[in-house]
């Protein structure tokens, strides 16, 4: 059995409903910010805390867990600024509690959702595993911190683990029964979507003079499914011990400006968006996208979505939702 911790949350759904094609599963969440009604029906799910020590050690003394994948991170960057405590809390204390308890139950294989953010702002065009890491905020720090001790403890209590690091993922699931809801909504595409419903006034672009070919941010996208079947590969690597520790950064390899986020949506709606240009937000880097190169050698991951498959995923799990109400 493979347990998610934060199967409940947009990412964690994802994977479970890819995962529990092939392995029996349990989710721990606590549903501070994920919903049990995007747990797949074929997983357990166990309402509780990462950070709490007895329903941990009553989770693994029930059932025979023989890996664990961590989604269970608070992950707002503005957040995790004005209230850092939160976040070494849950994303470091109590990941060290669910390690602790890994250890003394002799589990060893874990697949780590980390973040591309733990390179702050590199100087390069594409991201790969060889760029320094200068994490810029508290949430990006709190990554890095926890990739720091997987490294100890696989020295210490050889522990096995993959680490995932990747920026913006998007779409929702071709079954348009799972998708991105997230309160407050911070992530461009739900945003534009929703605006485009009628739920928003307009969509704020901030900064038009950046050194891109049309001026505004470029970053990178992936399918939650695209994300998900990543997971699942670098879970295998480690059960059928072709790896033991690796890092890996996940991409689209091109990126796209925000303008172009914009328009495809418009083109998949059919609906025209009322734009307003602002100032550039402080510390907003021109363009930020990841290689995937790596994975793509090693574990033969490729994604499948383009960024309109993407977007349309999305609609529609978007429109269904309200529909359904």
């Amino acid at each position: 059995m493979i347990l998610v911790v934060g199967g409940a949350g947009y990412v964690g759904s994802h994977l479970v409903k890819e995962l529990v094609e092939n392995e029996e599963v349990v989710v721990l969440d606590n549903l501070s910010t994920g919903f049990k009604s995007l747990v797949d029906i074929k997983a357990t799910f166990i309402q509780g805390d990462l950070g709490d020590i007895e329903v941990l050690n009553k989770v693994f003394t029930t059932y025979p867990i023989k890996a664990v994948m961590h989604f269970a991170a608070n992950s707002l960057v503005g957040e995790s600024v004005t209230d850092p405590y939160k976040y070494y809390e849950n994303n470091v204390a109590a990941t060290l509690t669910l390690l602790k308890a890994m250890v003394n139950h002799n589990i060893k294989n874990f697949i780590f959702s980390s973040t591309a953010a733990t390179y702050g702002i590199p100087n390069v065009d594409l991201i790969d595993e060889h760029q320094p890491n200068n994490p810029i905020n508290p949430y990006g720090k709190t990554k890095l911190m926890v990739e720091h001790i997987l490294e100890d403890f696989a020295l210490a209590y050889g522990l096995n683990y993959v680490v995932l690091r990747y920026f913006n993922v998007a779409g929702a699931h071709e079954s348009a029964t799972i998708g991105e809801s997230h309160d407050p909504e911070t992530h461009l595409i739900p945003i534009i979507l929703q605006h485009l419903l009628g739920e928003r006034e307009k969509i704020s672009v901030f900064g038009t003079d950046y050194n891109t070919p049309d001026g505004t941010c470029i970053r990178d996208y992936i399918h939650a499914t695209d994300l998900a079947n990543a997971h699942i590969l670098a879970l295998n690597a480690l059960l059928q011990e072709q790896k033991q520790t690796e890092t890996y950064n996940l991409g689209n390899g091109n990126g796209f400006s925000v303008k172009e986020v914009i328009e495809t949506c418009e083109q998949v709606t059919g609906r025209k968006a009322n734009i307003e240009y602002v100032d550039r937000r402080p510390g907003d880097p021109a363009k930020l996208v990841a290689s995937s190169k790596k994975i793509q050698t090693e574990l033969g991951w490729k994604p499948k979505f383009d960024l309109t498959h993407i977007i349309s995923s999305a609609w529609k799990w978007h429109t269904d939702t309200r529909n359904d109400k």
